[in-house]
């Protein structure tokens, strides 16, 4: 981090260095000689300059703009991205070759611009003039940099407890290099498994996600650009087990560094990536899970970094769209999901989840959400968005209907007839009612839910799924009361789900036959270890995420206090054994990266909210438009997006009046709710006629100041003095308890909408 500069604060350094790189034209710095297209030669690799870093650290409320992507502080104009491909050549497909008989041509990263002598002493001056008072610099003011610096020093100077300076610690520790480059971090550094390293010295693309996050919001994004752009390369390599090669835009699961000899000699040696696509992997399954998270990865990158030119670089499309191509392709499933085999995702061991596994299907949902945001529209490119809009509606209908499970469907599914053969069955996927497990019945709270693991013919996966049902809610493949209802029963079931260290995988495990029949009598996946019921403190990240975007941090914060108090003494191991977690995993590595890396994003994430927001989807009001029109002509079927729609809607309006610096008492709230629905449902109608001005109209009238005090209530504003504000009473002033949750108004039973406020929703 530091800039060799030794007079001013790294802070204060960093902020001028990047005012006055604005001034200049940057002189591209010299690259690492490339002697194989994917290996670097030591020798001859030339030192690489200090990088400059992002000026912006986690709190910076000008960093995260939620929901307005160009809002952070010249995210665009200190791009980092200066360089175009290497090789000149735009052409796709000379730049990605299925079946090439040589490795592909390397796209190099963004390096730094140097510093030199004399700029050193200009800066050294700069700074030296700004301490004695003169505020011109740049043609503007410094006054308000300084109190920017101020802030970013006072967030610096905030003590860090000592268990996160060990992560930090660590988590530095296990960053891989790659032509003196860092690239990754490995899987693990455990000392004490040194000889039987298996996969553990690689670096996983799934693994270094938390890794990724936690480097960003502390403002280095060096290493998660490098690991972007090299893994993207690896995509084009040839794969192939027992002859045969999967599709194009497999991304692998892991690849490590390795050390050869420089033609032959035992004097030069050069770095070389060994990618695995499963090929070498237990089972040898392909990474189903690889490739969305990759996406997932680079949209988060872009977010928090600003630096929106390296999705538009033409081999970063390319990339994104082999993966979609992937997986939109035509098969014969009649289902919106993705069908994938036994282990292809982070349960990567057989473990019964083939077929249309949840975490799958939410990764899915959300890698086509941030593919969506950053594909070039172009002509080129409308089939694609085009295809991408039709599978998320689909999908979300899909998950949202048939994998929810509550008490009132659980009835529903016990009441079940089958052997229905017509296109009006209720029990359209022939499920048993026998299936529903024992241990169902009694665990399922009143209020609450989730989704549930696995949905097949004549089959569902009952077991609850943390990673998918935390990702449901992130991405918003989940309605507001859904999302809510899976916190809900998180917290009703804490004992099961986090007890002595969060996070179940999945509960309940598999036991005595079951456990023989379904997992082949795995001994790694004994009932409540590994897979198989364990607890993983990676976890700890997505759940955070999920806690803050519902508005219920305080759940994420009793589960981080629980590892907090353990994972230094334990040695920050992979997963825990037993029902409630109590021992180290029989297997568990030590000093695990994305336990680590989990336990500080999760930390972060708790210290500065607003990061969750660039990280999370909100719901996608055309979807839910879109799915209710393909099913409007259906007169028996009916939509559940519908009402998802206006739960979303319901709860934007309570969001907006808590924001809002207008108070109006609850009369006059009514009042303003009784006009508002019925323009909204005049111009409605109007609109659907045809009329284009009407539609003016209506976002005119949608951006003006009425929107702001058109807000949704709960039941208990009804019973709260008409003199009181409704928005002194959503925040919980005047006595009033408040309920921080972004859904607490979601419901159309809260707020009894009149016939024509249904008739628009």
């Amino acid at each position: 981090m530091a800039m060799g500069l030794s007079t001013a604060k790294p802070y204060r350094r960093r902020l001028f260095l990047l005012l006055l790189r604005c001034t200049r034209t940057a002189e591209p710095s010299p690259k690492c000689s490339h002697h194989h297209p994917l290996s670097c030669s030591s020798p001859a690799a030339a030192a690489e300059p200090t990088h400059l870093r992002c000026i912006f650290r986690p709190g910076d409320p000008n960093r995260f703009v939620p929901g307005i992507p160009d809002a952070f502080w010249g995210v665009r104009q200190f791009s980092t991205s200066v360089d175009p491909i290497s090789s000149g050549d735009k052409n796709l497909e000379r730049i990605f070759i299925q079946n090439m008989p040589v490795k592909p041509i390397v796209v190099d990263g963004v390096d730094a611009v140097p510093i030199e002598d004399e700029r050193k002493e200009e800066v050294d001056t700069v700074v030296a003039n700004a301490e004695e008072g003169k505020d011109e610099l740049c043609g503007g003011k410094v006054g308000d940099l300084y109190k920017l610096e101020g802030d970013l020093e006072v967030r610096q100077e905030k003590e860090q407890s000592e268990v996160e300076k060990e992560a930090w610690r660590l988590l530095d520790r296990a960053v891989v290099s790659y032509c003196e480059r860092p690239i990754g971090t490995v899987a693990a550094n455990d000392v004490t498994a040194a000889n039987q390293a298996l996969n553990y010295d690689q670096v996983f693309i799934r693994d270094f996600v938390p890794s990724a996050l936690a480097f960003l919001l502390k403002g280095e994004s060096e290493i998660v650009r490098n690991f972007l752009l090299h893994t993207l390369q690896l995509q084009s390599w040839e794969k192939t087990v027992d002859c045969y090669s999967p599709g194009q835009g497999l991304m692998p699961a892991s690849f490590k560094v390795r050390t050869v000899p420089l033609d032959g000699s035992n004097e030069a040696f050069e770095e070389v990536l060994d990618p695995d696509f499963g090929e070498s992997a237990i089972g040898r399954v392909a990474p189903v899970d690889s490739g969305l998270w990759w996406i997932i990865l680079l949209r988060a990158y872009g977010k928090i970094t600003g630096d929106y030119a390296l999705q538009e670089r033409v081999d970063i499309q390319t990339g994104i769209r082999l993966i979609l191509n992937l997986c939109l392709s035509d098969g014969f499933d009649m289902f919106p999901s993705l069908l994938v085999t036994d282990g292809s995702c982070m349960i990567d061991r057989r473990m019964g989840i083939h077929g249309h596994p949840l975490e799958i299907q939410a990764l899915f949902y959300s890698a086509l959400r941030c593919s969506r945001e950053m594909i070039t529209f172009n002509d080129g490119s409308k089939n694609l968005v085009r295809a991408i809009n039709n599978r998320l509606s689909a999908l979300s209908f899909h998950i949202r209907e048939y994998y929810w499970v509550d008490m009132k469907k659980i009835n529903e599914i016990y009441r079940y007839k089958t052997e229905e053969y017509s296109h009006d069955a209720i029990n359209k996927f022939n499920i048993y009612p026998e299936q529903i497990p024992s241990w169902l019945v009694e665990w399922m709270p009143d209020k609450g839910g989730y989704f549930i693991g696995n949905l097949q013919p004549a089959h569902m996966d009952f077991r609850f799924f943390s990673l998918g049902n935390f990702w449901a809610i992130v991405s918003s493949l989940a309605t507001p009361r859904q999302a809510e209802g899976i916190l809900n029963l998180i917290e009703d079931k804490w004992d099961d789900i986090v007890g002595r260290m969060p996070l179940k995988i999945c509960y309940p495990s598999l036991e005595y036959e079951e456990w023989r029949i379904i997992t082949g009598s795995d001994p790694k996946n004994t009932p409540w270890s590994y897979h198989n019921g364990g607890s993983w403190p990676t976890l700890l990240w997505q759940f955070t995420l999920a806690c803050i975007k519902m508005g219920r941090p305080e759940l994420a914060q009793r589960a981080v206090a629980v590892a907090e108090k353990r994972l230094p003494n334990d040695k920050w191991p992979e997963y825990y054994d037993t029902r409630s977690g109590r021992f180290i995993g029989k297997q568990s590595r030590l000093y695990q990266t994305w336990t680590i890396a989990g336990f500080l994003t999760a930390k972060m994430l708790l210290e500065n909210p607003a990061a969750a927001a660039v990280l999370t989807c909100d719901e996608d009001l055309e979807l839910l438009q879109g799915c209710a029109c393909s099913l409007s002509k259906n007169t028996r079927i009916k939509c559940s997006r519908l009402a998802a729609k206006s739960q979303v809607q319901l709860g934007f309006f309570r969001n907006i009046i808590i924001n809002s610096q207008e108070n109006i008492s609850l009369k006059q709230y009514h009042e303003y709710c009784s006009l508002f629905y019925l323009l909204l449902g005049f111009f409605g109608v109007l609109m659907r006629s045809g009329c284009s001005i009407m539609d003016s109209f209506l976002m005119k009238l949608l951006s003006s100041g009425i929107w702001s005090t058109i807000k949704c209530v709960d039941e208990r504003s009804h019973q709260t003095p008409h003199e009181e504000s409704v928005s002194d009473h959503l925040q919980g002033r005047n006595g009033v308890k408040p309920e921080f949750s972004a859904s607490m108004c979601m419901s159309t039973d809260s707020y009894k909408l009149k016939p024509h406020h249904h008739a628009f929703l």
